[in-house]
């Protein structure tokens, strides 16, 4: 159904316009990048940032293609530390509801164990997104508080790996 990559240069070009494709509709849930992200050279500053984090084994990110290989979405393990990370996610306006976060969030709590020696995960959502509480509960991640994001109300979870 999906795949999952680790982020690399070569997809630069297919990102960006995944990104410009899907910006109106990120920006209904979570907060938008700005103007300066979309252009070339922001996104490509922005990309080289992601992947000295990821060499640095700071953070793993990660693109989500479709079956023909099209970039639908990313899924990204942040702030890795002392066994644990903060998982975050995002699925593309035409591949939404047809289960692609939910495989892609599988996949990479496989990844975190495996690949990765992680034993927990976080994630945090917005209460006015409903998709995202529903991939997280899917996933086997439990409710563990209340936050804001970005001045909106928010619910903070937790998954146990191992």
């Amino acid at each position: 159904m999906v795949t999952l990559e680790p982020l690399r240069a070569g997809h630069a070009d297919a990102l960006l316009a995944f990104e410009r494709e899907n910006r109106a509709y990120f920006a209904r849930t979570v907060p938008d990048r700005g103007d300066a992200f979309f252009t070339p050279e922001g996104f490509a500053a922005r990309l080289g940032a992601l992947l000295d984090e990821q060499h640095a084994r700071v953070c793993r990110f990660h693109v989500v293609l479709g079956e023909d290989g099209e970039v639908i979405g990313r899924v990204n393990l942040v702030d890795l530390a002392d066994g644990s990370a903060e998982l975050g996610y995002r699925v593309g306006e035409r591949a939404a509801g047809r289960g692609v976060a939910t495989a892609a969030v599988a996949q990479v709590c496989r990844l975190a164990v495996t690949d990765y020696g992680l034993t927990s995960l976080t994630a945090v959502t917005t209460l006015d997104n409903p998709a995202s509480l529903r991939v997280l509960a899917r996933s086997g991640f439990t409710r563990v508080g209340d936050t804001t994001v970005d001045g909106r109300p928010g619910v903070r979870h937790e998954r146990r790996l191992v």
